[in-house]
């Protein structure tokens, strides 16, 4: 928390991760894209701090999807929100990530695996919709 009260803007990158890792481990729709969930680096992050976030017991709504699939990097898209009793969306930020899969006992970047894209592919948000 910042001295205003509201979630420190570190935090939120927090929630990035912490929402694709469960987005790539727990509902991933097929088996093979595991490694992707912890053997990736970022390589950029961007954040677009739109409504401040005040600390609550009740837990925010992260919604998560790939934006972009290359030969050895991926992209994915976030929005951090509330839906609202009447239907509307209270978005807190939204933001992307550049990841590209890593060998870590190499110290280097990798292709993306066939099954791994498989993966991806499900999760990549039709050209032209989206939010982020």
């Amino acid at each position: 928390m910042d001295s205003l009260g509201h979630v420190n803007n570190v935090t939120y990158v927090d929630y990035l991760q912490e929402s694709r890792v469960d987005m790539l481990r727990v509902h991933a729709p097929a088996t093979g894209g595991e490694q992707l969930a912890e053997g990736t680096v970022v390589v950029r992050h961007e954040v677009e701090f739109l409504s401040p976030l005040v600390f609550r017991s009740e837990p925010v709504r992260i919604e998560s999807w790939v934006t972009r699939i290359r030969a050895a990097s991926f992209t994915m898209a976030y929005e951090i929100l509330d839906e609202q009793p009447d239907g509307e969306r209270r978005v807190y930020a939204r933001a992307r990530t550049g990841l590209t899969p890593y060998v870590f006992s190499d110290e280097r970047p990798r292709r993306i695996r066939e099954e791994e894209r498989a993966v991806l592919q499900r999760f990549l948000e039709p050209a032209g919709e989206g939010v982020a």
